[in-house]
């Protein structure tokens, strides 16, 4: 991997253990909280509302910043916010820190994916978008299973403030390796970004995404407690079954690059079954070991492929709005984060079994499929052929 894609990759692992390491401390912090497992949840949400509203806002706002200073700035921003999440005094200060630590994430991912994408050739873009968001899916192998085992022995504010730390670190390597893209990366104003992604091309891939990923984050959200009190895990067990989710993710991150830039639409129709059937499965098997831990790595894998097929969808259905159309990438799937969690906690709310966000899960993943459909076929009614404006944004110098 290039210096520079591995800079940015370490900003992707920041996020990524940001974004999801809560999951693993999630009964820590709403017992030294004083609030109810499905309020804990919240703070997922709130994070990736801020992701939902932070990336068109962000993006649009700096189509005329060069992409360098942008990515920097962005990290700093970041770590100031999880700094912010470390000290907050209560519950409603943590929530505000999530939702700021969220706004910088898809401007981040979509500054960083255009960057990637001139590094490249045009026929291996989506692997080298693919290898910055495997920081992301790493963040998943290390990140959040090593705090969830020291969850038990430092509080889990520590844990923020090292992802903190990352950010300053990603800032600083972004700094040293990222060349200045003026001049490669031709600038957009604002006005035609946002005429760009009027598409059913575009707009599509979104919605899909929202909804049918929050499949996985319905599940992902309370699999900590499920694993330690349905499955009867020990927390080493937990950590390490996190750790497999992680590979998961990481696997299908890998395939799913290969998949998107050879045969995106017959990938996206097997993503969405396979998580679909995987999770009706461990609905009715997590109270078994080994099927609860296989479950959990194929949901993750099939989910995890679904990224970079619906990143090279919104490349060519928005090939004159790069930046915008892959921050909304990140913002359709926070979408999916928060739809997921708030509604997996709906059905604990309920007084469902501890498993019932699982099932929510399925439907979710069912709904995505569906839309899969028409999706396809505007995909498929335009042959898409790299433009003059393309290659200027997304083709090596």
């Amino acid at each position: 991997m290039r210096m520079p894609l591995f800079a940015m990759s370490i900003g992707a692992f920041g996020i990524g253990t940001a974004e999801f390491v809560i999951m693993g401390i999630l009964p820590q912090m709403a017992a030294s909280s004083g609030i109810s497992l499905a309020e804990a949840g919240l703070a997922v949400s709130a994070y990736a509302i801020g992701v939902v509203l932070g990336a068109p806002l962000l993006t649009v706002a700096t189509t005329r910043v060069p992409r360098k200073p942008l990515l920097i700035a962005l990290m700093g921003a970041f770590a100031v916010a999880n700094l912010a999440t470390a000290l907050a005094p209560d519950f409603a200060s943590l929530l505000a820190s999530r939702f700021v630590a969220g706004l910088p994430h898809g401007a981040f991912f979509g500054a960083a994916a255009v960057v990637g994408a001139s590094l490249v050739s045009y026929e291996r873009r989506a692997r080298a978008i693919s290898g910055i968001m495997s920081g992301l899916t790493v963040a998943t192998i290390v990140g959040v299973p090593v705090s969830a085992l020291l969850i038990g022995h430092f509080s889990w504010r520590w844990i923020f403030g090292a992802v903190a730390a990352l950010g300053v670190v990603a800032a600083v390597a972004i700094w040293l390796t990222v060349p200045d893209t003026r001049g490669v990366i031709v600038p957009t104003k604002a006005a035609d970004e946002i005429r760009a992604i009027r598409s059913k091309r575009v707009l599509l891939p979104l919605v899909t995404g929202a909804v049918g990923f929050g499949g996985m984050f319905a599940a992902y959200t309370y699999l900590t407690p499920i694993l330690e009190d349905v499955t009867g895990l020990g927390p080493v067990a937990v950590a390490i079954t996190l750790a497999v989710f992680g590979v998961g993710l990481t696997l299908g991150n890998v395939v799913g690059g290969q998949v998107a830039d050879r045969a995106p639409i017959q990938g996206l129709f097997a993503a969405f079954s396979t998580i679909a059937a995987v999770m009706l499965m461990m609905f009715f098997s997590m109270s078994n070991p080994a099927l609860a831990i296989g479950g959990v790595f194929v949901m993750a894998a099939s989910s995890s492929l679904v990224g970079p097929v619906m990143q090279r969808l919104l490349l060519d259905g928005a090939r004159q709005a790069p930046s915008l159309a892959s921050s909304l990438h990140h913002a359709a799937f926070n979408l999916a984060n928060a739809n997921g969690a708030w509604l997996g906690g709906l059905a604990l709310s309920a007084g469902l079994s501890l498993t019932a966000p699982i099932l929510v899960g399925v439907g979710l993943a069912l709904a995505g499929l569906a839309l899969s459909v028409p999706l396809a076929r505007a995909h498929t009614a335009t042959v898409v052929v790299p433009s003059v404006e393309t290659a200027e944004l997304v083709t090596a110098s």
